[in-house]
């Protein structure tokens, strides 16, 4: 089977900020904070949360590790649901 990149790739992206945002808040960090933490720009944290952004794996690392958590426990319950998802 080939995935390849779609609008569905949307829903992916803002189910991932869905994720980030959540774990962002539940650690009390405001945007600019997690920005200063991680060297991330606070506007691209944005952008990730918003589902607007396509992280590199190296930076779903960063926040997890920056948050005290797993790239695996961001991740968590992000799940593909059809082959249109890519």
């Amino acid at each position: 089977m080939i995935f390849r990149m779609s609008e569905h790739t949307t829903s992916l992206l803002n189910e991932f900020g869905t994720s980030l945002r959540a774990m962002r808040r539940a650690r009390n960090f405001s945007q600019e904070e997690l920005g200063q933490i991680t060297g991330l720009d606070r506007t691209y944290i944005s952008g990730l949360e918003r589902g607007m952004r396509n992280p590199t794996l190296k930076v779903i690392a960063l926040l997890a590790a920056c948050m005290g958590t797993t790239a695996s426990q961001l991740l968590d319950g992000i799940t593909i649901k059809n082959d249109k998802d890519y």
